[in-house]
C-alpha cells in the first residue's frame, strides 16, 4: 500500500508543479520588463499562483498521505503584514509542512536557497520567478583568499529585501544553514540537544534591511514523533504524526543593528538568538517526552 500511495503521491505532485510552473514561470520572464508596476503585478500574480500550487499539494497530502498535523500557535497571524519566519531543519518534508501550516494564513513564504539549488529542474526556476533569494555560502578559507567576498551575502539579501518591501512577504530563515544530523551534531559539538548551532549572519542581515518593515518573529518547531522522514517516507504515508509548535514574538529595536561593522551588536544579537533556541531546544525536549 505504501509503493501506491507513494506512486500516485509523487504523480500528481509532478502534474501539479509541472502545470503552474507555466504562469509562474511567465510571470518571471515578464518581471524582467523595467516597468515598476508591471513587474509588481507580475509578483503578486506569480504568488498567487504559487498559493494555489500550495493548495494543491495539500490536497494530495490530505487524500494520500493522511498525516495529522498537531499545530498550536496560529491564532496571532494576518494575511497582510511582513513576517520572518525561522525554524528548525530535518529534512526537505519541513518546507511541506511550513507550507501546508501558513498558506494563506500569512503571505506566500520566500525561502533563502543555495545558488545550486537554481538548477534543479522546474522547481530552480519558479523558485527564481518568485524571487527567492539564492545565496553563496562563503567558507573561511575562502575568505581569507579573496577578503572581497566578505558582505556579498549582505549584499545579496539586501537586494532581495527591497523586492520583499513592495508587498507583504513571508522570509523563511532556516537558521541551521543546514538540515539536523546526528554526525553534524557531534562535529559541532552543538550544546543543544535536539538542534544544530544557529547562525546569526541570515537573520541579522534580513533584520539590518527588513526591520522597520517586519511585524513579527515567526518561530517554529517542527518535530517528527516517529523519527525524522524522508520525502519519500512522507509521499508514502508513513508519517502519521508531526507536531508543529508556533510562537509569535515581536520586533524589538535592539535586533536591529550593523551586524557586519559593530561588533557589540553582533555579541548581543548572536546571546539573543542561542537564547531562542535554548527555548526551542526545550519546546523538542518536551514534545519528545509526550
Amino acid at each position: 500500500m505504501s509503493v501506491i500511495r507513494s506512486v500516485f503521491s509523487i504523480f500528481f505532485y509532478t502534474i501539479n508543479t509541472l502545470f503552474w510552473f507555466v504562469p509562474i514561470f511567465i510571470c518571471g520572464i515578464v518581471k524582467l520588463i523595467p516597468i515598476k508596476g508591471l513587474q509588481k503585478l507580475m509578483s503578486w500574480t506569480a504568488k498567487q499562483c504559487a498559493s494555489i500550487w500550495v493548495t494543491f499539494n495539500t490536497l494530495n497530502q490530505t487524500l494520500l498521505t493522511p498525516t495529522k498535523l498537531n499545530v498550536i500557535g496560529l491564532e496571532e497571524l494576518k494575511l497582510k503584514d511582513w513576517y520572518l519566519v525561522i525554524a528548525n531543519h530535518q529534512s526537505w518534508v519541513d518546507i511541506l509542512v511550513l507550507q501546508r501550516v501558513f498558506n494563506r494564513k500569512i503571505p506566500f513564504l520566500n525561502f533563502f536557497l543555495k545558488k545550486e539549488l537554481i538548477y534543479v529542474p522546474v522547481l530552480g526556476l519558479c523558485w527564481w520567478a518568485l524571487d527567492f533569494p539564492f545565496m553563496t555560502r562563503t567558507s573561511k578559507s575562502q575568505l581569507k583568499k579573496n577578503p572581497k567576498l566578505r558582505g556579498k551575502d549582505l549584499e545579496t539579501t539586501r537586494k532581495a529585501c527591497e523586492k520583499f518591501k513592495e508587498m507583504p512577504v513571508s522570509v523563511v530563515n532556516f537558521v541551521e544553514g543546514t538540515r539536523f544530523t546526528a554526525q553534524k551534531h557531534a562535529r559541532q559539538n552543538s550544546p543543544f540537544t535536539h538542534l544544530l548551532k544557529p547562525k546569526a549572519g541570515g537573520v541579522a542581515f534580513v533584520m539590518q534591511a527588513m526591520g522597520e518593515q517586519i511585524s513579527k518573529v515567526v518561530n517554529v518547531t517542527i518535530h517528527y514523533p516517529e523519527g525524522i522522514p524522508t520525502f519519500m517516507d512522507f509521499a508514502a504515508g508513513k508519517v502519521k504524526h508531526i507536531d508543529v509548535h508556533v510562537e509569535v514574538k515581536g520586533v524589538s529595536d535592539d535586533l536591529i543593528g550593523d551586524y557586519t561593522n559593530d561588533p557589540d551588536f553582533r555579541v548581543r544579537f548572536q546571546s539573543e538568538l542561542n537564547r531562542v533556541w535554548e527555548e526551542k531546544n526545550q519546546t523538542l525536549v518536551n514534545l519528545k517526552q509526550k
